[in-house]
């Protein structure tokens, strides 16, 4: 799939002549370079609808006495007149990483000569065939006011299905933690850069937690979450299983479990090995990986090369690694190792969406996840989103 990953995918706009008017002041191109990492890819969420997941890097080369001040992103498909999205004051600021949450409102996101900022765009697209291309149209502000303006910033749309698998779990209450659509999460949210080369590996990562008939994700009355055992936890141990018919490229088995909400320790570097704890890494398609991590000690029944089914055992759900607490970690991206991977967007066949929750509520354990839109409702061929609550057959 790296083929159909466009890197690097810039333009440099940078010649300072009139290209429209704005309400009767003129409108210079702007001093600056827009860079979309990856093309984005249509996947259906467990909402229905049909979504594209990327990010716009936008770096300044303003030499003005004040920073560029990105006022409005406006969202086309291909050369259409009325946009698909517009985003500007809190909306914009809000597709900003977790680093920028606190950011003060401002007239516009400051962006000072030489210094970039990334927004993690999720669009909604309408009903019928998803676009070929987006164009993006950023508006400035710099110095005195004056207008700036990017007209022409295009990616192409991958024409391409996203992954389809079954699912990684059975049976029960699973809460999607962390998920697709949350740009502030630590899967998403996060690049990682090594030998000078950016990826997000888990831009579609999923931590599945446990729950039982209550919605609670932890058994019995603890005085806090950190005063339990894993044992304690609704989903610790259950069986996790293969997505798809494949071949195991990498597993390990080995290290020890881990305590709740035990404080740990950021790796140097961000590995496999230094993340997933026991693990095991699929192929399950040409240039596609289904990652599992965090798998219980002394449960990993593969080993590299061995060939697995659809729905066989392939270890069992545990805290090992960079896990606070019992769940599975997920996702599926174009290579077998964490580091310079990108994550690929991917679809369940079939499961029962219960419900959406608030995932910031979801961890005491006198109180049950708080659920909204409840009703069970069949997906076919969708992806999981941030909150879901779903069934497994």
């Amino acid at each position: 799939m790296v083929s159909h990953l466009v890197q690097g995918l810039a333009l440099l706009l940078s010649i300072a002549v009139p290209v429209g008017q704005d309400r009767g002041e003129p409108v210079h191109q702007a001093q600056m370079e827009a860079r979309i990492r990856a093309a984005p890819r249509p996947v259906t969420g467990s909402d229905g609808r049909r979504h594209l997941a990327y990010e716009l890097q936008v770096t300044s080369h303003y030499a003005g006495d004040a920073p560029l001040r990105l006022t409005r992103l406006a969202i086309f498909a291909g050369d259409a007149r009325t946009p698909l999205a517009t985003l500007e004051g809190a909306a914009l600021r809000a597709r900003l990483g977790a680093r920028a949450a606190d950011e003060a409102p401002q007239d516009g996101i400051p962006i000072a000569d030489g210094t970039s900022r990334t927004f993690f765009l999720w669009l909604a697209l309408p009903p019928g065939a998803p676009p070929a291309t987006l164009r993006h149209q950023l508006s400035f502000r710099a110095d005195k006011g004056a207008i700036q303006r990017a007209d022409d910033v295009r990616t192409p749309v991958i024409a391409a299905a996203p992954v389809r698998i079954g699912p990684p779990l059975r049976g029960g209450r699973w809460l999607a933690v962390e998920g697709p659509g949350n740009h502030l999460s630590h899967h998403w949210g996060s690049m990682v850069a090594i030998d000078g080369m950016l990826s997000i590996p888990q831009r579609y990562a999923i931590d599945w937690f446990g729950l039982d008939g209550g919605n609670h994700s932890i058994r019995g009355v603890h005085a806090s979450p950190a005063a339990t055992m894993d044992a304690d936890w609704i989903g610790y141990g259950r069986d996790v299983l293969a997505v798809r018919d494949g071949v195991v490229v990498d597993a390990r088995d080995g290290i020890p479990n881990g305590t709740p909400l035990a404080p740990q320790q950021v790796p140097d570097d961000l590995t496999a090995r230094t993340l997933y704890g026991n693990f095991v890494v699929l192929r399950i398609a040409p240039g596609v990986y289904a990652h599992y991590a965090h798998l219980r000690a002394g449960s990993v029944r593969v080993r590299p090369g061995q060939r697995v089914r659809r729905g066989m055992v392939i270890g069992r759900l545990g805290q090992t690694g960079s896990a606070g607490a019992p769940h599975l970690h997920f996702h599926v991206s174009d290579r077998p190792g964490f580091e310079r991977s990108e994550g690929l967007p991917f679809v369940i066949d079939r499961f029962t969406l219960l419900g959406e929750a608030r995932i910031e509520d979801s961890f005491d354990s006198a109180v049950p996840v708080p659920v909204r839109a409840a009703g069970a409702r069949m997906r076919r061929d969708a992806l999981p989103l941030d909150g879901s609550i779903t069934a497994f057959p």
